[in-house]
């Protein structure tokens, strides 16, 4: 009897035993699938990198988050043509999310603001290296530098006639950054709603400024901008909507990620772009962004 009881009990340790253990190894398992559900999730899609210029500048005095020498952009455009890459414009993606096809390592170099030192220095680069990009350039300050014909590379913007020449190569596409949006002044940052700003106060604001920009576009280059370069990376969530309505087909932040593109049209909306600051190598700078 006792002996029965005792190989019983034994039998049950043991059947315990291993339910225990399979359901550990269940779990672990578990574990692991949903974490590379998770990873793949996120990483579906064509990897874009999208690179963030402002100011390209000669004087080392005023290199630094947002100015870089044009040596550092040359050795940029260097080192991604001799790993490979293809410079890609945004009507790329915006044909890719639609049916097309993308080369097989694409990078994109974006420049905002629009300052007449990426006519005087990146724009040759480009022409040197065959290579793309997209300019954004604050409109209201294009106007003022046209009219005054200021060309001063430490603060003048680009005027229309560089634009055009730019654009008409084929190697420098045009994107919107705001009219007269890419300030910090009145309680407003960027393109954000103000603190208080009725919903109706801020889509007329907003849809105003990006119209006569787009329509200035229209009147000086012949055709208008498709994406949308959000000053200061400062967005508001509704006016995204606001873009659409006006047929913007993307939009570009200042978040330091990877872009895994699927091949849907929402995918563009809300890109990241990763800053290029002066202090690195061409090799420093890209082995850590692209392998991000």
């Amino acid at each position: 009897m006792y002996c029965t009881i005792r190989i019983r009990q034994g039998r049950l340790f043991l059947a315990i035993s291993i339910i225990t253990a399979f359901l550990l190894l269940a779990s672990t398992f578990l574990h692991m699938f949903i974490s590379y559900t998770a990873t793949t999730s996120v990483k579906e899609g064509a990897k874009v990198p999208i690179i963030m210029y402002h100011s390209i500048l000669k004087d080392s005095k005023r290199h630094g988050k947002f100015v870089i020498s044009p040596d550092t952009f040359e050795n940029d455009l260097k080192y991604l043509t001799e790993h490979g890459y293809t410079t890609i414009v945004m009507q790329d993606l915006i044909d890719y999310v639609n049916g097309g096809t993308l080369p097989e390592k694409p990078v994109m170099l974006t420049f905002d603001d629009g300052y007449s030192n990426n006519y005087l220095y990146a724009y040759p680069l480009l022409q040197k290296y065959g290579c793309k990009m997209v300019l954004s350039p604050i409109v209201r300050n294009v106007e003022e530098s046209t009219q005054s014909q200021d060309t001063n590379p430490n603060y003048a913007q680009c005027s229309w006639d560089q634009l055009k020449e730019m654009s008409d190569s084929g190697l420098v596409e045009l994107q919107n950054h705001s009219y007269n949006m890419h300030t910090n002044t009145g309680g407003r940052n960027g393109t954000k709603k103000k603190k208080g700003e009725s919903d109706e106060a801020y889509r007329q604001a907003f849809t105003e400024d990006v119209r006569k920009a787009q329509e200035a576009f229209q009147e000086n280059i012949g055709k208008q901008p498709t994406t949308f370069a959000y000053p200061f990376g400062a967005v508001s969530n509704v006016s995204v909507n606001y873009l659409k309505e006006m047929g913007f087909q993307a939009t570009l932040t200042c978040e330091n990620k990877m872009n895994y593109i699927r091949q849907e049209p929402e995918a563009l909306f809300g890109l990241y772009r990763f800053l290029r600051p002066s202090g690195s190598t061409s090799e420093q700078f890209f082995s850590k962004v692209l392998n991000s």
